[in-house]
């Protein structure tokens, strides 16, 4: 299993958004920067995701898992563009804010902290598990 991180703006799409489209999810769509399509190319269903909220929030709010790999975007007729479905699996119990990210020095190498423009983006498992325990979930 590999680990992602979806960011959006919370006005456009926020996470409560995602929780209405229940088991059948929605597409991670309008993505328009390669390294972001080429990261959504590599997940594999079953692979699961921190739901970020960006630009006012900057903060981790749940947990999401791919639903239907990669396909292409329904928003445009444009073939270089593909996404994946993401649906809600829960709640950050406690919110984890890109302020606290920053002052765990193990989560110093992560792309979010390096590249936070980068609207999705691979999570190491080491990263994975930290800000987990920081949220207060409990992973096996």
């Amino acid at each position: 299993m590999a680990y992602w991180l979806f960011k959006s703006e919370p006005n456009t799409w926020g996470w409560e958004d995602q929780k209405r489209k229940g088991e059948a999810g929605e597409e991670w769509n309008g993505v328009r920067n390669y390294q972001a399509r080429n990261n959504m190319r590599e997940m594999k269903l079953g692979d699961l995701g921190f739901f970020y909220h960006s630009v006012k929030e900057t903060r981790i709010v749940g947990i999401v898992e791919v639903c239907k790999e990669v396909h292409p975007d329904s928003t445009t007729d444009d073939p270089r563009w593909e996404c994946v479905d993401i649906k809600a699996v829960q709640d950050m119990p406690e919110p984890v804010t890109l302020a606290q990210i920053k002052e765990n020095p193990i989560l110093a190498d992560m792309i979010l902290v390096n590249n936070s423009r980068l609207s999705v983006q691979p999570v190491r498992e080491e990263e994975w598990f930290e800000i987990c325990h920081m949220g207060g979930l409990k992973q096996d």
